[in-house]
């Protein structure tokens, strides 16, 4: 095993042969065969982990030029300044103005995406909603900003003659209270009333029209789900 100097040095030289190398290169570059004492190493210097092909191809932190997604990707092997799959998607979700559907997601990212996001789903990590076409959507975890993304995804995919978006975001907001999941129009427009916010009951009808919300397609609080 090279010592810490020596260890530096033949990194460097492999890295410049090749930016992207497997687990027995490194074995070789650094004259061992203990996997703790080539990551030990790799630690020192910094390195990532490819968040495809299972994880099994590293990097230096220092090689990677990151597009606005934070995705970097050599030939057919993707790294993530986020690190992890998983991580990768609740960062995509959560910076959205729009959530991020299963498709986009595997556009951006270039693997299959469905099982990661079940299981974050599952986790809380992000959330399952529902978009305008009846796909799934998901967004952020935090109610306010899940609300901000749904409504900005809907405002996007309507047509003309659509209901404002301050008062799609305010709908939005009262039907993730657990207690009105299922409200009607009515009760919706007077709670917005008792809050200040000038609305009808046929505004809030248009948007539930529109949107599709109300009973079993209304937005979902996480209390309200088992």
């Amino acid at each position: 095993m090279l010592d810490s100097l020596q260890a530096k040095t033949a990194l460097q030289k492999l890295f410049r042969r090749t930016p992207v190398v497997e687990l027995r290169a490194l074995y070789q570059a650094l004259q061992t065969r203990s996997r703790m004492s080539v990551f030990r190493r790799m630690k020192e210097v910094g390195y990532l982990s490819s968040y495809t092909h299972t994880c099994r191809f590293y990097t230096l932190r220092s090689i990677p030029e990151f597009d606005a997604f934070g995705l970097w990707h050599y030939r057919d092997v993707g790294f993530s300044r986020a690190g992890t799959l998983k991580a990768s998607v609740v960062d995509l979700v959560d910076s959205s103005s729009a959530g991020r559907t299963p498709r986009e997601l595997h556009e951006i990212l270039r693997v299959r995406v469905n099982n990661a996001l079940l299981d974050l789903a599952r986790a809380c990590k992000i959330r399952r909603e529902s978009s305008s076409e009846e796909r799934s959507l998901y967004v952020s975890v935090d109610g306010e900003r899940a609300c901000e993304q749904l409504a900005r995804r809907l405002d996007v995919s309507a047509s003309e003659g659509r209901p404002p978006s301050d008062l799609v975001i305010e709908v939005l907001l009262e039907l993730l209270d657990a207690a009105t999941v299922d409200a009607t129009p009515a009760e919706v427009a007077r709670r917005l009333v008792a809050r200040g916010v000038g609305a009808t009951a046929a505004q809030v009808r248009q948007v539930f029209e529109r949107y599709k919300l109300g009973r079993k397609k209304g937005v979902r609080s996480p209390r309200s789900r088992r």
